[in-house]
């Protein structure tokens, strides 16, 4: 896994952060986001308190203590060491699990997403409208929210068409999708700057 490493900054307080260039995701330091949550002293105090919730977590069945991955990041004191890391996915799983008030937030964000979908799954046309309001909210233009949908759209029924003649999804979608962006910008997909 190729990452670089980043702080970024919650609540005036520094969280340890990887970029993975192959999956394209980040990694969060567990420890660093429990100190920022439970008002921990020191990241010391926090590992414990992240081991005990591991321990907590697993006793209820829970895979995320199992799947969650250790990064070799910079400590106070300049040098590298494993760290245990989430992903965006797996650590807002994590802050359901904590109790406090400062993860509260995060809580009530997630149980609002989490009925947006839902509403979303009844009445797909919310989605659409959800998109419209995002980018509005975003500044973009009326005429560039327009071509972003009829995008998405031209997408869309181009992956059909690779589905029913039998492109499977995951790196054959890349490989065409690379040959597309090369073959209308110059670029692939990997050195195309987007705005």
């Amino acid at each position: 896994m190729q990452e670089s490493d980043k702080i970024q900054v919650y609540d005036n307080q520094p969280i340890r952060t990887a970029w993975d260039e192959q999956n394209e995701e980040w990694y969060f330091s567990i420890v660093d986001v429990v100190s920022v949550l439970t008002d921990q002293p020191d990241r010391r105090r926090a590992g414990k308190y992240w081991s005990v919730l591991k321990t907590r977590l697993k006793k209820e069945g829970s895979q995320l203590p199992t799947n969650c991955s250790q990064l070799k990041l910079k400590a106070d004191d300049g040098k590298r060491y494993k760290t245990d890391v989430a992903n965006t996915e797996q650590l807002l799983r994590i802050i359901q699990s904590i109790p406090s008030k400062k993860a509260e937030p995060f809580k009530l964000w997630l149980a609002q997403i989490g009925r947006e979908r839902i509403e979303e799954t009844i009445d797909p046309e919310l989605t659409i409208d959800r998109a419209l309001d995002t980018y509005s909210k975003k500044g973009y233009p009326a005429d560039w929210i327009n071509q972003r949908l009829q995008t998405i759209r031209a997408r869309k029924e181009l992956t059909d068409q690779w589905q029913t003649h039998g492109v499977e999804k995951g790196k054959e979608y890349a490989i065409l999708t690379d040959e597309v962006t090369r073959a209308w910008s110059g670029m692939n997909t990997s050195t195309k700057v987007f705005k």
